[in-house]
């Protein structure tokens, strides 16, 4: 399976990038073919929302780390979503990925592809996810594509509290699971 992995921490030893690297081991041991794409530490500027893409027609005005991302989503069958939760929603650092998916929107839309949302949270009330698992949602609703799961992990403010949970070795087995 094709997948390509977009991560939206900040932190390269965090809580999400821990999540992150054993979900990638799982899934490169299931032979899957990965595009591993960190939005935080790539160069992405903000859709501006003047459509001269023709969300597909023709290039994105802005020439920067999107235009690999877009080839690796157009032929993706996985779209694997990692954040940390940042405010009740997504980090900035991948909405603004998500965002520039207008660009190639009429590409995506409706191309039977599968989708993993991955969050880490400091908080351990269930409720805090709602924010953010509602925009992936309403992502894929609008999409069309088809959820293949949720990895929550909750109470995880540091590595330290998380690589004393089984989030870790449920991230591993989300990968392994992708076929």
């Amino acid at each position: 399976m094709n997948m390509v992995v977009i991560t939206g921490s900040p932190h390269k030893k965090g809580t999400s990038a821990l999540l992150t690297e054993r979900f990638l081991q799982g899934a490169k041991e299931g032979k899957n073919n990965v595009f591993l794409f960190h939005g935080a530490f790539e160069k992405v500027h903000p859709c501006i929302g003047c459509d001269v893409c023709g969300m597909g027609k023709n290039p994105c005005v802005f020439h920067d780390s999107m235009t690999p991302l877009y080839e690796a989503l157009k032929n993706a069958d996985m779209v694997v979503f990692v954040t940390p939760l940042y405010y009740h929603g997504m980090s900035a650092q991948i909405k603004t990925v998500i965002d520039r998916f207008h660009g190639i929107d009429d590409l995506l839309r409706h191309k039977n592809k599968k989708a993993i949302l991955i969050v880490t949270a400091a908080s351990d009330e269930e409720r805090i996810m709602n924010g953010v698992v509602g925009s992936y949602e309403e992502t894929l609703h609008y999409l069309g594509w088809q959820n293949a799961g949720t990895l929550l992990a909750y109470g995880c403010y540091s590595r330290e509290d998380i690589e004393k949970t089984d989030y870790p070795k449920k991230a591993y087995e989300m990968g392994r699971a992708v076929k």
